[in-house]
């Protein structure tokens, strides 16, 4: 595997779904990304923590916040990326 296939990347993802029945659409997208293979998913009160190959991750995460994104209510999100896989 060259350099570029096996560069590790670290997310610290925070959302804020702006309805009052938040919490739904909090659970509904960590529990969709805790399925995917060959990514680690750490939880806190305050954020998620996502840890995988660059190539897996990110464009899983494309797709999950595609989905969390088409809900009705407006979603804010705050992401940290790190170029490197933090879980180790």
């Amino acid at each position: 595997m060259d350099k570029k296939n096996n560069l590790g990347i670290s997310v610290e993802l925070s959302m804020y779904p702006l309805s009052e029945e938040y919490k739904p659409l909090i659970v509904n997208f960590v529990e969709r990304i805790q399925q995917k293979e060959g990514v680690t998913v750490l939880m806190n009160n305050m954020s998620t923590r996502i840890f995988g190959a660059y190539d897996v991750v990110l464009p899983m995460l494309t797709e999950e916040l595609r989905i969390s994104f088409e809900t009705p209510n407006a979603i804010v999100v705050v992401m940290k990326l790190v170029n490197r896989n933090l879980e180790e």
